[in-house]
C-alpha cells in the first residue's frame, strides 16, 4: 500500500532540503507524472519515479534506462517519495540518507499499460526518455526489491548500439605539411602516453589498451570520468599519461602499467597520477561518428566538456603547425600529430590523414640572399641564405636548398629578383657564401624544419617548409 512512512523515517527535515511533508493524507493526482533524477550519491544512479495513488513509486536504476530492447538493466525498488519530489533538485548533505547532488534528468507525462505488485508497464513521454518500458520483479533473488527494467519499443530511429571496443586509428611517421597547406590540417601535441579507448555507458567507464585488454583497474582515478559523462554513451580515443612533478613521465607510466592489483594501483596513483587525454570520439549517444570529418568529431568531443581532476580534452590547432611544434618542444614534448581536417576515422588502420612528426625543430627565417642554381635550377636558384633579425641587420643561420617544388622555385625566384640589392643584409657575409651571391632586401619570411643547431649556430639539415606571408621580418625570433 502506498505511503510515506519509510520515506519520513529515513529523513530529518532539519538536515535535508528534500521535501518532507507532515500530512498523513496523500494528495490525489492523475497518476500520469514521471520524473527521472540523476543522483550523484556514493555511486551514480538514476531514480525513476512514477506518480501512483498520491506518491511517487521509485526505482533506483544504476545504469539508467536502457536505450534499446534486449539490454535489461537492474532497477532497485526503493521507498515511495512524496509528489513534491517531482520538482526537487539540490544537494543532500553528506552523512544524510542519499547524500549527494540530485538533478532532474527528465520529466513529463506517462501512460499506464499495466500495473501490478510484480509488473509495471508504462509509456514515457519525456524530452529524453520516450517509449514503452516494463519493470518486472526478479523472483527468487535475495531481495524482493530487485527488479529489471527493459525497453519494449525499438530503439530511437537510426540508433546504433555502442560498440564494445574499436581498435584505434594509427598515424604514419612523416613530415610537416607545407605552410601553404596548413589550413587543411589540424595539429595536436604528441603526448607519448598509452593509447586508450574509453567506453562510457550508464555512468561507468571501461578503459582498453590498443589490443583491447581491459586496463580499468590499473587506473582507478579515471573511473570518475564515467560519472561526469552521466547518461551519455560514448566511445572515446585518447592517451593516458602519467605525471611526475607535473611532467609526462614514461618511467611513471611503466610503473603504473605494472601494478599487480587494485590495491597497488591505488597506492601508486597518489605519487604518479594518471590523466586521460581525450582527442577523438568514435561513437556518441547511438550514433557512429567514424564517417564524420575530423573537425566535426572534435566539435562533438568539445561539447562533452571533459574537464576533471584526471581527464581533459587537450586543444587542437588548425593551421600554423610550426608554432605548435615550437610550443610542444618548449614544454618538453617530442612532436606533433597532424590530422587532415576533413578526414574520417579508420579503426585499426594507418592512413596518410594522420601523421606523427617527431624529432624535428621549426624556425622562422628571413631570406637575405640566394645562390644561382645549376641544371634544372639554372633559371631559379640553388639555395637561399637565411637569417634572423639581430639589431639593424641579420644574423646568418644557414642556407637551404631542399623542400622546393617547381611552382615555388619559379614564383619565389621572381620575387627575389625584384628585391635584389648590392650590399649584404647580414652582419658579415658568411665564410664561403659571399661569392656568386645575389643579396636581397630582407623582407620575405619563410619557415624551415631542421634537426638541430650546429656549434656554429647554423641550422643542421634544414628543409624549406614554405612562406609565412602574414609575418613581418621584424617579428621573427631565434628559437634557441
Amino acid at each position: 500500500m502506498a505511503g510515506l512512512d519509510e520515506y519520513r523515517r529515513k529523513r530529518d527535515s532539519r538536515r535535508t532540503p528534500e521535501p518532507v511533508p507532515d500530512a498523513d493524507e496523500l494528495p490525489r493526482g492523475n497518476d500520469d507524472v514521471f520524473v527521472i533524477q540523476e543522483h550523484h550519491a556514493r555511486r551514480l544512479h538514476w531514480d525513476v519515479r512514477l506518480e501512483r495513488d498520491g506518491v511517487l513509486v521509485s526505482y533506483a536504476v544504476p545504469k539508467g534506462l536502457p536505450p534499446e530492447p534486449g539490454t535489461p538493466r537492474l532497477a532497485v525498488h526503493t521507498e515511495d517519495h512524496p509528489l513534491e519530489y517531482a520538482s526537487f533538485e539540490g544537494e543532500i548533505p553528506a552523512g544524510e540518507y542519499g547524500g549527494g547532488k540530485m538533478l532532474i534528468w527528465d520529466n513529463g507525462r506517462y501512460e499506464t499499460l499495466h500495473w501490478s505488485p510484480h509488473k509495471v508497464e508504462v509509456v514515457l513521454h519525456g524530452r529524453r526518455a520516450r517509449g514503452r518500458y516494463v519493470f518486472v520483479q526478479q523472483h527468487g533473488t535475495e531481495s524482493d526489491r530487485n527488479w529489471l527494467v527493459r525497453r519494449v519499443d525499438p530503439a530511437e530511429r537510426e540508433w546504433a548500439s555502442l560498440p564494445g571496443f574499436l581498435p584505434p586509428m594509427r598515424a604514419r611517421a612523416g613530415a610537416l605539411p607545407p605552410t601553404g597547406e596548413d589550413g587543411d590540417w589540424a595539429y595536436e601535441f604528441a603526448w607519448q602516453g598509452q593509447r586508450t579507448i574509453a567506453r562510457a555507458q550508464g555512468g561507468r567507464v571501461q578503459l582498453f589498451d590498443e589490443a583491447g585488454s581491459d586496463v580499468t583497474r590499473i587506473f582507478p582515478e579515471l573511473r570518475g570520468m564515467g560519472e561526469e559523462l552521466g547518461a551519455t554513451e560514448a566511445l572515446l580515443d585518447g592517451e593516458i599519461v602519467v605525471l611526475d612533478q607535473g611532467v609526462p613521465s614514461q618511467e611513471g607510466l611503466d610503473r603504473r602499467q605494472q601494478a599487480g592489483d587494485t590495491r597497488q594501483a591505488h597506492r601508486l596513483k597518489a605519487r604518479l597520477p594518471a590523466v586521460y587525454l581525450a582527442f577523438d570520439v568514435l561513437h556518441l549517444d547511438g550514433r557512429s561518428c567514424l564517417e564524420l570529418p575530423y573537425l566535426e568529431r572534435r566539435k562533438l568531443l568539445t561539447g562533452l566538456r571533459l574537464a576533471g581532476p584526471s581527464w581533459q580534452t587537450p586543444e587542437h590547432y588548425v593551421g600554423d603547425g610550426g608554432s605548435v611544434v615550437r610550443a610542444g618542444r618548449a614544454n618538453g614534448l617530442s612532436g606533433v600529430v597532424t590530422k587532415r581536417v576533413d578526414g574520417p576515422y579508420l579503426p585499426g588502420r594507418k592512413s596518410p590523414d594522420w601523421t606523427v612528426v617527431a624529432g624535428v625543430r621549426v624556425q622562422e627565417v628571413v631570406i637575405g640572399g640566394w645562390q644561382a642554381g645549376e641544371g634544372n635550377r639554372s633559371s631559379s636558384f640553388g639555395s637561399l641564405l637565411l637569417g634572423v633579425p639581430h639589431g639593424d641587420a641579420l644574423r646568418y643561420v644557414g642556407s637551404v636548398g631542399t623542400g622546393f617544388d617547381a611552382e615555388t622555385l619559379r614564383s619565389l625566384a621572381g620575387r627575389l629578383r625584384r628585391l635584389e640589392r648590392k650590399r649584404s643584409p647580414f652582419h658579415s657575409p658568411p665564410s664561403g657564401k659571399d661569392r656568386n651571391v645575389h643579396w636581397v632586401r630582407p623582407e620575405i619570411v619563410g619557415e624551415v624544419v631542421f634537426r638541430d643547431w650546429t656549434k656554429a649556430g647554423w641550422l643542421r639539415s634544414p628543409r624549406w617548409r614554405g612562406l609565412r606571408p602574414n609575418r613581418e621580418a621584424s617579428e621573427v625570433e631565434l628559437d634557441g
